[in-house]
């Protein structure tokens, strides 16, 4: 265990951040499952700018890369106009 004051607390700090990243994450996460399960296509279209908009904002945050984040947008857009 830490001995420093600065060490305690940047261990209080990092663990508030991993579970707030934590909670983000899987936010997304069932947000992405939501949309891939969507069998309405005018459901799905207009689910898909708010999820892409969720993932940019992990990606700003630094949560999830970017290139993830990317390919998760085009597979989701791919999916949105394949429904009929």
């Amino acid at each position: 265990m830490a001995n420093h004051k600065s060490a305690l607390k940047r261990i209080r700090q990092s663990e508030k951040r991993r579970l707030r990243n934590r909670y983000y994450h899987k936010t997304a996460r069932t947000a992405v499952k939501v949309l891939r399960n969507e069998e309405n296509k005018a459901a799905a279209s207009e689910q898909l700018p708010k999820v892409i908009s969720l993932l940019d904002k992990l990606v700003k945050k630094n949560i999830i890369h970017k290139n993830k984040a990317a390919n998760l947008k085009s597979k989701l857009t791919k999916h949105v106009n394949k429904l009929a």
